[in-house]
C-alpha cells in the first residue's frame, strides 16, 4: 500500500520537484519529486529552455501551501521519494502541470508496472499531454523559452536602476538581512544577485569559514531571523526597490512583500536593528524603520531584551553659551550661574589626527563662535558619556538657537562630520538620519572641510612676544580707534589675549587705568581677594566675544595698554563698578578715562561691592595718597631698605639660572618631621595605591624620586599621555624630573597636604647680577654657583620680593664666614670670578640710593675680572660690541 503524508511546500526546485517541511517541525525538510514526469531544470551553467516558466507555474501553485503526498516509489541510490500530490482544493500534481504543458510524461514510465491503478494514471497523463501538445501549451509552444540569467551585479547599471522598483523572486534566504533575489529586468533577461535588505542589520546565522573550514556559530536570534524571512518570502513574488550598492559591491534594496516591507516586520519583532550606513540611501523612508525599532525596544523584544530605556530628556533647558571649546563642544551657563560642558550629539568637528580635516579646526570653531557665543540657546540632553582614560564625563545634546538646529547647521555647512554610532548606542541625536543626509549633501556640494581647498582660517602673529614687535605694532594700532577684535582668552580680570583679524595679529592687552586683583593660576593656588570673581566676570562678559579696542601704549614686557569695549561699553568701567578693580589714577588720567572710572569706583564704594565690602570712608583719603605714591603692582626705587636676613639652604638650581631655596627654621624642622612620617607611610604595603585616574597638570601627587627610590611631595607640570609619563616638580626641593605614572600616588592624606605644610622650595634669584647668555659661559656660571652653595649653611638677605612673579631677589652669604656686607657675598664672588656681569638696565627696585654702594663695588670687581680675563672675559670685553 502506498505511503501517504501531509506537509507544507517550502520551495520548488523545478517543475517536477518540491522541497517539503514537516507540519510539526518546520526544520525537518525532504525533497519530493513528482512521479512519471520530467521537466526542464534550472542550472548554474545555464537554464534549459522553459525551465524558469515550468518551475514558476508550480511555484505559484504550491509554495507556502499544505499538500497531501502519496509515495509511489523510492530510488534506492538517492533515497528520493517519487509520487503524486494533492492540494486542499483538489488540484492533482503532476496532472495540473502536464495539462498546462509544463511537464512531459517520461517515455519509460510504466514499462515495468503491473498495477492497473498506475497504468490508468499513466493513460490519463498521456491524454493530458496529448491535449497540451495539440494546443501548443507551455513546453509545446516550441519557440522561445530561453531567459538570459546573469549572476554578476556589474551587469546592472546601478545609476540607471537606482530608485526604480523591479519585480523579483526570493530564491534563497541566507540570513534575516541577506537574500538571493532573482530580478526580472525583462521577459528575456533576469539578474540573480545577493541582496542586502535596506535599512537593517540582522544577527548572523551559522556559517562555515571557507579559509579555515571551521563552523562559526550563529549569533543570538540569527537562525530565528532567517526562518522568519523564509516563512514569509522564500520563493514569493516581491517588489525590489533598488537604493544602491554596498562598499563590497552588493545590491542594497527594500524588499516589499504584499503586506509591506520585510525590514519593518523584522524590526518590529526585535529580530533586526536599524543599519545607520543605509540611512542616506533610504532618506525619509528610514523614519518608519526607526519607529518600528523603537516599538520593539519599548517591548524589550528579542534583540532588545536587555534594552534600558533612556530617561526622558524632557523639555529643553534655556542656557547661555559661555565658551566655544571646539566645533562640537561648548560650555553653557545655567540660570543659577553653574557652568557645564556640552558635546553636540552625533556630530564631530574636524579631527586633528586627520590630515584632510585638521586645517579646518580653527575655521569650524570660529563658525560656531559667531553663531552661538553669548547667545540664549535651548539644550536638549540626548545622552551621557561616562568618563574614560582620555575624556571626562560629559552630556551630549541637541542645541537650538531661535529654532535653528545648530548640530544640523554645522553638518549642512561642512564644519562637522556625523559620528557612526555603535549599533547599541542610543545616546544619539533624534534627527540622526537627517544629519547623515545633510552630510552627504555637504560632501556633494563640497562645503566646508569637504571643499578640497585649503582652509581660510587666519594665522595670527604674536606681537606681544617681544618688546620690539610690540613697538612696531603700536605705531599702527595707536592711530586707529575702536579696532574690531576678538577676546581669545581671559588671563585675569583686566588682562586678555586679543585677536585682531584684519591685522592678522595676536596680542596681550592690559586695561588702562585700573588694576584687578590677581586670580589663582591653578585651582590649588590662592589668588588675591576677589581675583577669581574678577576673572569670572571677564569670562562671562568678554571671553570669545567680538569687541572693540583702543590702544594707548605698551608696557615693559610687550603688553598693550588700552581700552576694551563690549557692546560699546567700557569693560574697565564695568569691572570698577562691580567693585572688582581699583582705579590707578595716574594711568587713568594718562589714558583719558579717569573721570568715568573714578565715578564708577565711587558708586562701587557706596554700594560696598567687592573689594569695597568693608570700605571706611574716613580712610579713603589716606588710601588714595598711598596709591598715588607708588603703583601697587610695581616697585619704586628705594633710598633705604630694611634688612631682612634669613638662614637658607639652596636645594636646586634650575636650567634657567633661578635658585630653589629652603628657609632654615620652623619650616625645615616641620618638613623633616613630615618626611619621616611620609617615608613610613609609603613603606607600608597597604598604602601602595596608584592614581585612580591619569594625573592632571597642576595636581599634587606623591612621586618616587628616581635617584634614591624615596617618595616626596610633588606637583605635575606636564603629561605625555601616549608614553604615560609625567614631568613633576618636587615642591619641597625644587628639582624636576620625568617619571612614569606607575611611580605616582595620590597626595590626598590630610597630614601630608600643602594645607598642613606649605611647599618649602622658594623661587629666588641673585640680586644685582646678570648671568651670561652664551651657553658655555652660562653653564660655567651655574656650576660655580652650585659649587659654592651645595651642602652649605647660608644666610640670605631678602632684598626684594616680587609678589607678581612669586620670586625673591636675594644676596647670599656663607654662614661660616664672618661679615654680612656685600663685599663678603657670594653674589660678589660670582662677578669677581667672571661668571656674571652687572646689568646695564636695572630693575625698578635696584635703582635708588640704597643700591648705589653695592653697584659701585660690583662694577669694580667686574672691571678687575675683565682685566684678569676670568670666565666669560677670557677673550676680552664681550659687551663692547
Amino acid at each position: 500500500m502506498a505511503k501517504q503524508f501531509f506537509a507544507n511546500v517550502k520551495s520548488v526546485l523545478s517543475g517536477d520537484t518540491l522541497v517539503l517541511t514537516s507540519q510539526n517541525n518546520p526544520n525537518a525538510e525532504r525533497i519530493f519529486s513528482l512521479a512519471f514526469v520530467t521537466g526542464p531544470h534550472l542550472k548554474r551553467e545555464g537554464d534549459e529552455p522553459f525551465a524558469f516558466q515550468s518551475r514558476d507555474y508550480l511555484r505559484k501553485l504550491v509554495v507556502g501551501k499544505a499538500v497531501q503526498c502519496t509515495v509511489l516509489y523510492t530510488v534506492p541510490n538517492s533515497g528520493r521519494d517519487y509520487g503524486i500530490a494533492q492540494l486542499k482544493d483538489g488540484t492533482q500534481l503532476p496532472d495540473e502541470l502536464v495539462k498546462a504543458g509544463w511537464l512531459k510524461v517520461r517515455e519509460d514510465a510504466g514499462r515495468k508496472e503491473e498495477s492497473e491503478e498506475v497504468l490508468q494514471r499513466l493513460e490519463t497523463l498521456r491524454s493530458l499531454e496529448a491535449q497540451a501538445k495539440s494546443e501548443g501549451k507551455g513546453l509545446w509552444e516550441g519557440v522561445g523559452g530561453i531567459i538570459e540569467v546573469q549572476n554578476d551585479i556589474s551587469a546592472l547599471d546601478i545609476n540607471e536602476w537606482k530608485g526604480k522598483t523591479v519585480e523579483g523572486i526570493v530564491e534563497r534566504v541566507l540570513s534575516g538581512d541577506r537574500l538571493l533575489v532573482r530580478l526580472k529586468l525583462s521577459d528575456k533577461k533576469h539578474l540573480q544577485v545577493m541582496t542586502l535588505v535596506a535599512g537593517i542589520r540582522a544577527p548572523s546565522t551559522e556559517r562555515v569559514n571557507q579559509s579555515t573550514g571551521q563552523t562559526q556559530p550563529a549569533e543570538e536570534f540569527g537562525n530565528e531571523a532567517r526562518q522568519y524571512v523564509e516563512q514569509r518570502l522564500l520563493q514569493r513574488d516581491v517588489k525590489v526597490e533598488i537604493v544602491g550598492t554596498s562598499p563590497q559591491g552588493q545590491l542594497i534594496a527594500s524588499i516589499i512583500h504584499p503586506r509591506g516591507s520585510i525590514a519593518e516586520f523584522l524590526l518590529a519583532d526585535g529580530l533586526a536593528r536599524c543599519n545607520d550606513f543605509h540611512s542616506t540611501l533610504l532618506g525619509p523612508k528610514m523614519a518608519a524603520l526607526r519607529a518600528a525599532e523603537k516599538k520593539a525596544q519599548a517591548a524589550k523584544l528579542r534583540l532588545h531584551k536587555d534594552h534600558v530605556a533612556k530617561a526622558d530628556a524632557g523639555s529643553s533647558s534655556d542656557m547661555i553659551v559661555s565658551k566655544i571649546q571646539g566645533a562640537d563642544a561648548i560650555f553653557v551657563r545655567t540660570k543659577n550661574g553653574a557652568e557645564k560642558r556640552i558635546n553636540l550629539s552625533s556630530v564631530r568637528g574636524p579631527r586633528g589626527n586627520e590630515p584632510s580635516e585638521a586645517p579646518f579646526r580653527e575655521e569650524a570653531k570660529e563658525y560656531l563662535r559667531k553663531k552661538l557665543i553669548g547667545k540664549h540657546v535651548k539644550v536638549s540632553i540626548d545622552g551621557h558619556r561616562p568618563a574614560s582614560d582620555d575624556f571626562e564625563a560629559r552630556d551630549v545634546a541637541t542645541v537650538t538657537e531661535k529654532g535653528k538646529n545648530i548640530n544640523l547647521m554645522l553638518v549642512q555647512d561642512g564644519w562637522c562630520s556625523v559620528i557612526r554610532h555603535r549599533k547599541d548606542d542610543t545616546d544619539r541625536a533624534p534627527n540622526y538620519d537627517e544629519l547623515l543626509a545633510a552630510q552627504e549633501k555637504a560632501k556633494e556640494e563640497k562645503k566646508g572641510m569637504w571643499s578640497g581647498k585649503s582652509s581660510k582660517a587666519k594665522s595670527y602673529v604674536d606681537v606681544s612676544e617681544s618688546v620690539q614687535k610690540a613697538k612696531m605694532q603700536l605705531s599702527t594700532l595707536s592711530r586707529q580707534k575702536k579696532v574690531p577684535a576678538i577676546v581669545d582668552f581671559c588671563k585675569a580680570g583686566s588682562r586678555f589675549t586679543i585677536l585682531i583679524p584684519r591685522e592678522g595679529v595676536k596680542l596681550t592687552m592690559v586695561l588702562a587705568g585700573v588694576r584687578a586683583p590677581r586670580a589663582p593660576r591653578l585651582p590649588q593656588e590662592k589668588g588675591e581677594p576677589f581675583g577669581q570673581e574678577a576673572l569670572d566676570l571677564a569670562n562671562r562678559r568678554c571671553n570669545q566675544r567680538d569687541v572693540e579696542i583702543d590702544i594707548h601704549d605698551i608696557d615693559k614686557v610687550g603688553g598693550f595698554i588700552g581700552d576694551l569695549y563690549i557692546n560699546r561699553e567700557s569693560f574697565a568701567k564695568i569691572l570698577v563698578e562691580e567693585g572688582l578693580a581699583t582705579v590707578h589714577q595716574y594711568s587713568a588720567e594718562k589714558a583719558g578715562n579717569a573721570a568715568e572710572l573714578l565715578a564708577a569706583e565711587k558708586r562701587a564704594k557706596e554700594a560696598r561691592k567687592g573689594l569695597w565690602h568693608d570700605w571706611d570712608p574716613s580712610q579713603d583719603e589716606e588710601a588714595e595718597e598711598e596709591a598715588a605714591e607708588v603703583e601697587p603692582s610695581e616697585a619704586a626705587p628705594a633710598d633705604k631698605r630694611a634688612a631682612d636676613y634669613r638662614e637658607v639652604v639652596v636645594t636646586n638650581i634650575d636650567a634657567n639660572g633661578k635658585l630653589k631655596i629652603q628657609e632654615v627654621g620652623k619650616g625645615t624642622s616641620a618638613l623633616e618631621i613630615l618626611m619621616n612620617e611620609f617615608k613610613k607611610f609609603h613603606i607600608d604595603p597597604k598604602n601602595n595605591k596608584p592614581l585612580a585616574n591619569p594625573p592632571k597638570t597642576g595636581e599634587f601627587v606623591a612621586a618616587k624620586f628616581s635617584a634614591d627610590g624615596q617618595w616626596y611631595r610633588a606637583r605635575v607640570r606636564s603629561n605625555d599621555r601616549a608614553a604615560k609619563v609625567a614631568e613633576v616638580v618636587y615642591i619641597d626641593y625644587g628639582n624636576t624630573e620625568k617619571i612614569p605614572w606607575s611611580n605616582l600616588r595620590p597626595l590626598d592624606q590630610p597630614q601630608f597636604t600643602t594645607q598642613k605644610l606649605k611647599a618649602q622650595a622658594i623661587d629666588a634669584s641673585l640680586s644685582f647680577i646678570q648671568l651670561p647668555t652664551a651657553p658655555d659661559y652660562f653653564n660655567d656660571a651655574l656650576n660655580y654657583i652650585a659649587e659654592v652653595t651645595d651642602g652649605r649653611s647660608l644666610v640670605a638677605s631678602f632684598d626684594y620680593i616680587d609678589p607678581k612673579e612669586g620670586l625673591s631677589y636675594i644676596t647670599l652669604f656663607d654662614e661660616k664666614k664672618s661679615g654680612s656686607t656685600f663685599v663678603d657675598s657670594i653674589n660678589k664672588d660670582v662677578v669677581a670670578n667672571g661668571h656674571a656681569l652687572v646689568p646695564k638696565k636695572l630693575k625698578a627696585w635696584e635703582r635708588g640710593r640704597a643700591s648705589e654702594e653695592v653697584l659701585k663695588k660690583l662694577r669694580e670687581v667686574e672691571t678687575q675680572a675683565k682685566a684678569d680675563r676670568l670666565g666669560m672675559w677670557e677673550y676680552g670685553d664681550i659687551t663692547e660690541d
